[in-house]
Formats: C-alpha cells, sequence, structure tokens
C-alpha cells in the first residue's frame, strides 16, 4: 500500500490537475458492490484514481457489531489488490475521536492540492448529508457522486440533489448503479447463518474471512453505509 494520504504520480497520462474518487464507509465486510460503484464512477467520470477509505470512530454509528479498525483495512487492501487504480488509505482509521468527512476531504486537500476530489455516495446519503458535520464544507471540496438504482428514486433523487446544489452551491452527479442488491449486513447475517458469501464479496475477503473466522457470532445490529 502507498503513503495513505500522498498520491502516487503514476496511472495516470493527464497533466496537472488529478481526478481522484473518495469511497469511504465502514466496509463491515468490503463487498463487490462498493467496488462496482468505484469502477462505475472511474470509468464514468475520467478519474485518475479511487481511494478506499474504511472509517474509523463513526459518530453516526451504534459500534458494536463493527470489527476493528484493522481488520477493515485488511480486508479493503486485499479487495482492490488487483486493480491498478484502486488504493486504500488508513486516514480516518489513523485518526483519534470521531471521524468526519469534511474533516477528511480537508485534510486530503491540504496534502494534495493540486488534486480535485469527487466523492463516492450512495443515493441515501443525498438525504443525509445535510445532518453531517459542516456539509457545506463536503460540498465545497468535492464534487458528490450519487449512486442511483435503475428502478426507483431517481426523479426524488434529482429534485433532492437540484435542492443541494442551490443551498450549498455545490456539484452533484448521479451515477446509475444497476440494480445491485447487496450489503454489508446481509453477508454478515449469511455468515452467522452458515449460508454462503461467495460471489457477494471479493474471493479474497471470502477467504480471510473463513480463515479467521469473522463474523460468526451476531452482535448487534450496525447498518453498512456506502459512505458515511
Amino acid at each position: 500500500m502507498n503513503s495513505p494520504n500522498k498520491f502516487p504520480e503514476q496511472n495516470t497520462e493527464k497533466a496537472g490537475v488529478r481526478r481522484v474518487g473518495i469511497m469511504g464507509g465502514t466496509f463491515n465486510p468490503i463487498h463487490i458492490g462498493h467496488l462496482l460503484l468505484a469502477e462505475n464512477a472511474y470509468s464514468a467520470f475520467g478519474l485518475d484514481q479511487v481511494l478506499f477509505i474504511p472509517s474509523g470512530c463513526s459518530y453516526m454509528k451504534e459500534q458494536s457489531g463493527i470489527l476493528d479498525p484493522d481488520t477493515r483495512l485488511r480486508m479493503t487492501s486485499l479487495a482492490v489488490a488487483d486493480n491498478p487504480h484502486f488504493q486504500v488509505s488508513d486516514i480516518e482509521i489513523r485518526r483519534s475521536g470521531y471521524t468526519y468527512t469534511c474533516e477528511t476531504l480537508e485534510q486530503l486537500e491540504k496534502e494534495n492540492p493540486d488534486t480535485e476530489f469527487f466523492f463516492l455516495a450512495g443515493a441515501d446519503s443525498l438525504f443525509a448529508m445535510e445532518t453531517w458535520k459542516d456539509p457545506e464544507i463536503i460540498f465545497q471540496k468535492a464534487t458528490v457522486l450519487a449512486a442511483v438504482r435503475d428502478d426507483c428514486g431517481n426523479s426524488r433523487l434529482s429534485e433532492q440533489a437540484e435542492r443541494l446544489r442551490k443551498k450549498y452551491h455545490g456539484r452533484i452527479c448521479l451515477i446509475p448503479s444497476g440494480n445491485v442488491e447487496i450489503s454489508s449486513s446481509d453477508i454478515r447475517s449469511r455468515i452467522q447463518e452458515g449460508r454462503s458469501i461467495r460471489y457477494l464479496v471479493p474471493e479474497r475477503v471470502r477467504e480471510y474471512i473463513e480463515e479467521n473466522g469473522l463474523y460468526r457470532q451476531a452482535a448487534g445490529k450496525a447498518g453498512e453505509e456506502i459512505s458515511t
């Protein structure tokens, strides 16, 4: 893994400003849906790189049932290992106290001044971002790319995106994400019930989970978001 916060110069043919996607989340565990969204954004918006950032201690989530940061970081690293334009950062799990998206973007911008950031989010996040810490900073520091399924809610989502654009003068784009129905909570339930998770997570992640006996014990309800 490269230095978690400074981006390497390779893997881009563009001169000047780099275009980097930010894929944050608990990743408890990371799954194919996360990777599909990141790859789709990379291709559709001409990104040079997508940076996966496992969350540290989220102020918005109950922590029971969430694996320790180093284990989630390891699974994320395994998941992206075979993709040259995916990288992993430990910027949030190494930060003490609660972690906030606005602070992460401020730090990344300070350390990478010649980079344009694109914040990848689930569609539901557009309806929650106003409750996050300093949402105006998020819209100032990054273009928000929100995943939208093909089968529902497009008009409502478009209206919300337009409202946020006007309120925060932000840049928001919607990414068609198909109808992939995968969630980390379902994966955890499958493991506890002894069912297969093959093809729901990358094979290296599945092997790591099985070899280390992860998620076999039920522990509270801890939902998973694509990004927080």
